[in-house]
């Protein structure tokens, strides 16, 4: 009777630290000690103690670090207050061009993103399947916007779009390159003189970086049937032009080494303004690829006409643009993920960027109707700001 008593009580002891897990066998155990013998008993420590070792007790308790996920980061209220004045500034500047704002689903089903971003669509997240539905994280604005034109029928719009993309790309802090951050999209769809909607966006462009007063800066063009033509010229097969056109978008990532090709390095070094334009119009082999033409408008002495400016994404099928800063190369950023700031390195100069789509309606549409399509995206403008913001402004914000 002693040892069935202290085997009783070890077994109780066992059953309430296993009490919190809700255990069918403790429970089990409490209800059959009465009347049990010797060796059952033994047989139903020994059970407890294997179900003590898998669930662990308090020492041995799986620890984690307690962190936001890598690429992705909090905003304590200055950092807010910030945010929230850019935003407020990007927004009156869309409204005063006449655009009206939107929203669509964080995401999307896969199929309607898939064929859309070329090498880039490995960086989309995909989602389980839910419900008999396979979906993904929105990659970017743009793809979701015209899928919503084509599902309404809208072939006139003018709207804005300022929500959060996601990326499962290999994130920089330090360049401002998240796998989860905010684009504020601008868009105009519908059918417009030539280079009216084109020459509005770069308009928006300026008027945005120039209040934000974030230092100089230019905005390079160039045109996708442009390049289409140098690549004809320089004897590139159609397949791939995309392909290049990737390669082309990594100069100001790369050395030139790593990228050139001979032939197609005689253009895609060139930039300037409407001498190059010039040039490129008394150019032999240019001016026979039918493909190749620049299409001129006034170019002020932020905009730049420069030749490797690709624009990776496929969806592009005209003018392309980009804003960078130009005040001593990049701008080095200091990012701060979970209480520990990284190394500030490349920094950030890419703040904007956009171009032409007009096929990409068409590709939703049953009938395949193209509705012409062209707008920008700014983004990463709040790592810049953040660590040059007087200190003297954000004590003037609440919080």
């Amino acid at each position: 009777p002693a040892a069935i008593n202290t085997l009783g009580m070890a077994s109780l002891r066992l059953c309430a630290g296993l009490a919190g897990h809700r255990s069918r066998l403790c429970v089990r155990s409490l209800r059959t000690l009465s009347g049990m013998t010797v060796s059952q008993i033994v047989e139903e420590v020994a059970k407890l103690l294997k179900l003590k070792a898998q669930i662990g007790g308090d020492e041995g308790k799986h620890q984690f670090t307690l962190k936001t996920a890598k690429g992705t980061r909090d905003y304590n209220p200055k950092q807010m207050a910030i945010r929230e004045r850019v935003f407020n500034t990007i927004i009156r500047c869309f409204k005063r061009h006449g655009a009206e704002p939107m929203d669509t689903p964080v995401f999307e089903l896969k199929e309607t993103l898939t064929g859309k971003y070329g090498e880039d669509s490995k960086l989309i997240y995909d989602l389980k399947d839910q419900g008999g539905e396979l979906l993904s994280l929105r990659y970017d604005l743009t793809v979701p916007f015209t899928r919503y034109l084509a599902m309404n029928k809208i072939t006139n719009i003018k709207r804005y779009h300022i929500a959060k993309v996601y990326r499962r790309d290999n994130p920089a802090m330090t360049r401002g390159r998240y796998r989860e951050f905010y684009q504020c999209d601008f868009d105009i769809a519908g059918q417009y003189d030539p280079m009216i909607p084109d020459a509005e966006c770069l308009k928006i462009v300026h008027e945005i970086l120039s209040e934000l007063e974030l230092g100089d800066f230019r905005i390079k063009v160039n045109d996708r049937r442009i390049l289409d033509g140098m690549f004809a010229v320089c004897g590139v097969p159609d397949d791939k032009f995309r392909t290049i056109c990737s390669t082309v978008d990594k100069l100001d990532k790369m050395s030139w080494e790593d990228v050139k090709s001979d032939m197609i390095g005689q253009y895609v070094s060139m930039q300037g303004g409407m001498d190059l334009a010039e040039r490129l119009l008394q150019d032999a082999k240019m001016s026979q690829s039918k493909q190749a033409y620049l299409q001129l408008f006034q170019v002020t002495d932020k905009v730049v006409f420069d030749l490797s400016l690709a624009r990776g994404l496929d969806y592009y099928t005209g003018v392309i643009y980009e804003a960078i800063l130009t005040q001593n190369g990049p701008v080095n950023v200091a990012a701060t993920q979970n209480g520990v700031e990284e190394k500030a390195e490349e920094g950030v100069s890419s703040m904007a960027g956009g171009g032409r789509y007009d096929g990409l309606v068409g590709m939703f549409d049953p009938k395949g109707r193209k509705v012409p399509c062209v707008g920008v995206s700014i983004e990463r403008v709040f790592s810049i700001m953040e660590p040059t913001w007087p200190r003297q402004q954000q004590c003037a914000f609440p919080g």
